[in-house]
């Protein structure tokens, strides 16, 4: 991708006149896992936010977004929605709903907007990054400002 394509996500902050830093790294077109795009940009993985969509007990899906490292408290994430479970989408379901694939999914510009909580870890960060919409593209974007983009909360969702 050159520099000069915009992803939906880019679009979109541009629409909003949302400030943000636009960030490349080499991926060969694979997904990478959010710690390992860290280290491909030389920043604290824990900025890196990687973006996980679930569904609901009843069918809903539902949109967390936590640090790299962190791994995701499923009943914590179901208890800060009100709804009995939620599971992982399957590689296969994301596209389809989200509209991203598997190393592109970004919490912003997806197909429809989903009940979405970013990991109140970000309190502490002047800036997360996140993923632009398609492997090998990250957005560096304060957390205030996604928050107010995507219509998300905070809540603590990873495991202590």
């Amino acid at each position: 991708m050159s520099k000069q394509e915009k992803t939906n996500a880019m679009r979109m902050l541009d629409k909003a006149g949302v400030p943000y830093e636009t960030l490349f790294y080499e991926s060969g077109g694979e997904a990478m896992d959010a710690v390992t795009v860290a280290n491909l940009l030389g920043v604290d993985p824990e900025m890196v936010y990687k973006t996980l969509v679930l569904q609901g007990s009843f069918q809903g899906y539902y949109v967390c977004v936590i640090p790299g490292p962190a791994e995701l408290d499923l009943k914590r994430a179901a208890a800060c929605f009100n709804v009995k479970s939620l599971r992982m989408l399957h590689v296969d379901e994301l596209k389809p709903v989200t509209g991203y694939v598997r190393g592109g999914c970004s919490p912003i510009g997806m197909k429809k907007r989903f009940p979405t909580l970013v990991d109140s870890a970000c309190d502490t960060l002047p800036a997360l990054i996140v993923s632009g919409g398609q492997i090998g593209v990250q957005i560096r974007i304060a957390p205030k400002d996604l928050l107010s983009l995507i219509f998300a909360d905070t809540a603590p969702l990873s495991r202590d």
